[in-house]
Parts: structure tokens; C-alpha cells; sequence
């Protein structure tokens, strides 16, 4: 594997650690596609440093969890200031 590669991967695992990011969040910040952001975390990880691997696999999975709480909230937030822009 590339050394750019490998030290992209690394970055931005620690960024999700750090940070408990989103892969979407992630992403954004390292100029990256949420794709390719998935597969340097699910795939070439693993093969980088396991340890790492295994808390960003554990923080993924509880932003899978909190997804549709997050999508909720977004609906909710997007409606209220529909109201408030009708009613001015």
C-alpha cells in the first residue's frame, strides 16, 4: 500500500477517535468521499494497525445506532424553522 494512503487511513481513524466523527464528518474534513472514507476504515485498517481499528469499528457502530435518532432530530430542527420563517 501506498505511504500516502496509509497515513491518510491513520489520520483520519484518529480524527473519528478523537472526535467520535461521523464518516460523513470525516470525510468532509479530509477532503475525501464518504466512500472511499469507508473503505480506508473498514478494509485497509484492519490491516494497518488493529488496535486503532477496533475503537473506530466500536465508534461506527454506536453512530449506526444514533442514526435515526440524528435524522429525527434534522426533520424536527428543519420544520421548526420552516414555522418560523411563516410566520414573520
Amino acid at each position: 500500500m501506498k505511504d500516502y494512503i496509509e497515513e491518510r487511513v491513520i489520520k483520519t481513524a484518529e480524527y473519528i477517535v478523537e472526535n467520535g466523527a461521523t464518516v460523513r464528518a470525516a470525510a468532509k474534513v479530509f477532503g475525501t468521499s464518504k466512500s472511499t472514507t469507508h473503505k480506508d476504515l473498514i478494509e485497509r485498517l484492519p490491516h494497518i494497525n488493529r488496535e486503532l481499528s477496533a475503537q473506530v469499528n466500536h465508534i461506527l457502530a454506536v453512530n449506526k445506532a444514533e442514526r435515526h435518532i440524528r435524522g429525527g432530530q434534522a426533520t424536527c430542527l428543519k420544520y421548526q424553522q420552516q414555522r418560523l420563517l411563516h410566520k414573520v
